[in-house]
């Protein structure tokens, strides 16, 4: 184990700070953290955001076992996961998404089947959610081992931007896209898994969205939907390769328009959009954007109809 993060309270950080100040860990400055401190090759960083807690470096597993578990969080799971969720280690699938809230590039579903043997390995390999992984290397190089570990088996669909309008403005609404896309990976992985008897994801729907899209071989398979699925180690690596896909799609467009498809929908991703009406006229976004985003009728209002309003939520 090379990396550890954690969320903590702020009580749980003051004590972790006391505990390192005790155990003889030099503090440093850093930025957006609220203390940074290292002992030999350990590094223990506490950010401001959370707050939480990221380990690097050597010897992780002792302190997490021997010291941030029994004296800070209270609580023993590192090493204890078969214990804790031993569903992680049973055959399934775990279906997840990538560029389901960017405005360019395409929506990615991928999935990925796992047995106890192939967990224990994305275990020890670090595999882990890809929002919780900041470098475009590191998902590339932890995608690398789930392609490569024995046993594993994944699948992933990239549904274009092009595609990608025609099947919402068939659809009507993300929900019901998301679901054949799910529908789509699952049944393409039975294909290779055919007895695998469950399928994993995070909840976004009544799981009969994804039911209702399933072919005649996917009808008996149990599906399962639940918030933070992510911490599923199958979910996990669904994840990472779906992010992969993503952020390639993107990096291998922006090179052949010689623009900067950037992510997410901030102020530079607009002015991108912009920059591309502007040389293509409003059509080039289909190529490229889900215009039902806002962006797309802020940068061209007359041809993108603005989203509907969100209702207020009522009890």
């Amino acid at each position: 184990m090379t990396s550890y993060t954690h969320p903590l309270t702020s009580d749980q950080a003051a004590k972790l700070r006391a505990l390192l100040q005790d155990l003889g860990f030099e503090f440093a400055d850093r930025p957006y953290t609220l203390f940074f401190a290292q002992k030999n090759k350990l590094s223990v960083a506490v950010y401001e955001k959370g707050p939480k807690i990221l380990l690097q470096g050597k010897g992780i597993e002792e302190f997490v076992q021997f010291e941030l578990e029994p004296k800070i969080l209270e609580e023993a799971k590192l090493g204890y996961e078969e214990v804790h969720s031993p569903e992680m280690f049973e055959p399934h699938f775990g279906i997840d998404e990538s560029g389901k809230g960017d405005f360019f590039g395409p929506l990615v579903i991928a999935g990925v089947y796992v047995d106890r043997d192939i967990a224990r390995k994305f275990l020890d390999a670090g595999i882990q959610d890809s929002k919780r992984i900041g470098s475009d290397a590191k998902i590339r190089s932890l995608a690398e081992i789930i392609r490569t570990t024995p046993g594993a088996v994944g699948d992933t669909v990239a549904i274009g931007p092009e595609r990608y309008n025609d099947l919402y403005e068939k659809f009507g609404n993300l929900n019901s896209l998301l679901g054949w896309g799910h529908a789509r990976v699952i049944e393409n992985l039975l294909e290779r898994k055919p007895d695998c008897p469950r399928a994993l994801s995070d909840k976004f729907a009544d799981a009969s969205v994804i039911q209702d899209a399933l072919l005649k071989h996917g009808q008996t398979i149990h599906l399962e939907q639940r918030t933070k699925a992510e911490s599923d180690l199958a979910v996990a690596a669904a994840s990472i390769l779906a992010r992969e896909a993503f952020i390639d799609w993107l990096e291998r467009r922006g090179k052949a328009m010689g623009v900067k498809l950037g992510r997410g929908v901030s102020t530079e991703v607009k002015e991108a959009a912009r920059k591309l009406v502007e040389a293509g006229g409003p059509d080039a976004l289909r190529k490229v954007a889900k215009v039902h985003f806002r962006t797309a009728h802020d940068v061209a209002p007359s041809h993108f109809s603005a989203p509907p309003p969100r209702r207020s939520w009522r009890k």
